[in-house]
């Protein structure tokens, strides 16, 4: 488990890696960090978010405890095969990938004995990249989701929930690596994938001047790292491609209501939208 002589060492010192080394950092814990970016580990370091941090990626890891990796899904399974023997007895690694099906179960399986790999997924983000924009109050309002295989020991899954608390996460949940990837087609691909078509329907530049809050807030999350969208696009393909299919399904049904002006078909799936909507209401604490 965690305490006060752990040793977290982060693997990629964007945004979400700056905020996670920030959240840790307030709560008095000792952090190290690797980038391929001199500025950003000499910006952290400037900040006191980390007590030192290296462009060498090997640096750190044999004295590390746990380590988090805010690697792109391709890169973190080439930095896993070069660094599986470089890693202490006893390391616990965690990540923040969005897709686990094709990633994880390949990441166990190269690890040795004494090295464990519990995969986890923040929900939480911006549509900014970078540790210049990283702030751990991203965390307050948001779910972690914890990924646990039978490779993991219980001891392990507790100690990365333990993670999650100490980052103040406002809810913490586990789900298999199907769970996980069937319910992030739907809440976060799916999601971006309307923004982007929706964004590219028309040249709509034009309308900039015209337009009020709810195509701001609909198409806020078409501002997307193209590199980092692709890879999780396809790695959860079937999944992403099933509630699209659904979605195009639903979208004909509502053109066919208002193609036969169904006032009561169209209330009714209004009445329905609302209902579903309330049960994802927040109070932010951001």
């Amino acid at each position: 488990m965690l305490n006060k002589e752990t040793r977290f060492h982060i693997v990629g010192l964007g945004l979400m890696g700056g905020s996670i080394a920030q959240g840790l950092k307030r709560c008095g814990c000792h952090v190290t960090a690797m980038d391929i970016s001199e500025d950003s580990i000499q910006y952290a370091l400037e900040q006191g978010w980390i007590d030192d941090g290296s462009t060498h990626d090997n640096d750190f890891l044999a004295e590390s405890d746990f380590i988090i990796s805010g690697l792109y899904p391709s890169i973190l399974i080439e930095w896993i095969k070069r660094h599986k023997d470089d890693f202490t007895s006893g390391t616990i690694i965690t990540d923040v990938t969005g897709v686990k099906s094709k990633l994880l179960m390949h990441i166990q399986n190269m690890l040795p004995a004494g090295i464990e790999f519990v995969g986890s997924h923040p929900m939480a983000g911006r549509e900014t990249s970078g540790v210049r924009f990283s702030n751990p109050d991203l965390f307050l309002p948001a779910n972690y989701i914890i990924v646990p295989t039978e490779k993991n020991s219980k001891e392990a899954v507790e100690t990365v929930r333990a993670f999650a608390k100490l980052l103040k996460f406002h809810h913490i949940a586990e789900l298999s690596i199907d769970e996980h990837d069937k319910m992030i087609g739907f809440l976060s691909q799916l999601t971006h994938v309307i923004a982007v078509t929706l964004m590219n329907t028309h040249d709509n530049t034009h309308l900039v001047e015209y337009t009020g809050d709810s195509f701001r807030d609909l198409t806020r999350i078409a501002k997307i790292n193209e590199h980092l969208w692709t890879e999780l696009f396809l790695l959860n393909k079937e999944n992403l491609l099933h509630e699209i299919t659904a979605f195009q399904n639903e979208l004909d049904h509502f053109k066919e209501v208002l193609s036969q002006e169904d006032t009561e078909e169209m209330k009714r799936l209004f009445v329905q939208s609302t209902k579903r909507r309330k049960y994802f209401d927040r109070k932010d604490t951001l």
